[in-house]
């Protein structure tokens, strides 16, 4: 039975609409990532999952039972936010149980839930410390501990990692992903940080202008982007989109830049639309060589096993490219690049993406 199931949401504050009729399906255990811009709406819908909005219209079930008409403390549902909100003048301890003793937990059964969720989360020596004693990290555990103890069917972390600095949220992100292996239950993370999604999803769901714009694993979504907004939003530095237009060819497209130069990709001709294209490819598709498209390097990012180098085309499309880690190219250099066709991809006049027929799953 799929953990959680969502139908068709749609939500407007006033005149502006939010969410536009997302669905989606989440298996047990499954961990989701929405992933999105500021303003895309994923924040929101995981709000309404948890209960503190309603939809406008639209359904939220999880394990088979329709939850979005329940109150927010009986959906099963376990929230950890941005901001950890722990009650300063409490102990770890106490603010682990606070939710519980509310519920009429047995005193017993309390104890033990806590000290199960310390193990799990490995702050058993902070227990009698203050919030205020302790590190961001060590917070953000305490938050996600009493969320923990809850023992819900589906734990909804809104951007859990943002407050951190990078050092520190490199760490919990790890300790997150060996989290996970102990937590018996589905988790949704919200971010607008690829590197969070791609390292611990199973599925990354992709939001832009009110819904959702893909599904799919990570590296999946990565390497054969749905459209052209998914293509440069996944993937660090952004993949490159250059004006294009389809020339004669055979069974694959073979398509000209703007500067002239051509590129033969593997994307199929058959079901190219009619109109302009956009030539995509990722840095590590674009390499020095001694012929190709004549480029002048404008940035030079030294980042140790390699380096990427941001040229300008002759018509003065911008373009990444990928080198080696002991580069000696210098702002300023022409060089000429090579683009790997096999490793392009096609983007329609509304956006739509066509891969090499070798991507293929």
């Amino acid at each position: 039975m799929p953990s959680l199931e969502l139908t068709d949401i749609r939500k407007a504050f006033g005149a502006t609409p939010v969410l536009d009729g997302v669905s989606l399906t989440m298996e047990a255990k499954e961990f989701i990532a929405f992933l999105g811009p500021s303003g895309s709406g994923k924040s929101t819908l995981l709000r309404i999952i948890a209960g503190l909005e309603t939809a406008d219209s639209g359904e939220v079930r999880l394990e088979g039972e329709r939850i979005d008409t329940l109150p927010p403390g009986k959906r099963g549902v376990a929230m950890v936010f941005q901001h950890y909100a722990l009650y300063p003048h409490m102990s770890v301890r106490e603010n682990m149980a606070f939710g519980l003793k509310n519920a009429k937990v047995p005193r017993g059964e309390i104890a033990a839930r806590v000290e199960q969720a310390a193990r799990v989360l490995e702050i058993e020596a902070q227990l009698d410390k203050k919030p205020g004693q302790m590190s961001g990290g060590q917070r953000q555990r305490v938050a996600i501990g009493r969320a923990l103890v809850k023992q819900p069917r589906l734990f909804l972390l809104d951007e859990p990692l943002s407050n951190l600095d990078a050092a520190l949220r490199m760490r919990t992100r790890v300790e997150l992903a060996q989290l996970r292996q102990r937590v018996d239950a589905a988790v949704i993370m919200v971010t607008h940080d690829q590197a969070e999604a791609m390292t611990l999803a199973d599925r990354m769901v992709v939001m832009n202008e009110r819904k959702i714009q893909q599904i799919g694993a990570p590296m999946e979504v990565y390497r054969r982007p749905a459209n052209a907004f998914v293509a440069r939003f996944v993937g660090s530095p952004a993949m490159t989109l250059a004006p294009a237009t389809l020339v004669d060819g055979e069974a694959f497209a073979t398509v000209r830049l703007g500067d002239g130069s051509e590129v033969a990709t593997r994307v199929s001709r058959a079901g190219l639309p009619e109109g302009p294209l956009q030539l995509g490819v990722r840095p590590e598709g674009v390499r020095i060589a001694s012929e190709g498209a004549a480029a002048t390097v404008e940035l030079v990012e030294r980042l140790g096993e390699r380096t990427l180098l941001y040229a300008r085309l002759g018509d003065g499309e911008a373009i990444t490219a990928e080198d080696e880690g002991d580069s000696r190219v210098r702002i300023g250099d022409k060089v000429m690049l090579r683009i790997d066709g096999a490793a392009a991809h096609l983007f329609g006049p509304d956006g739509t993406g066509f891969h090499a027929e070798e991507a293929r799953t």
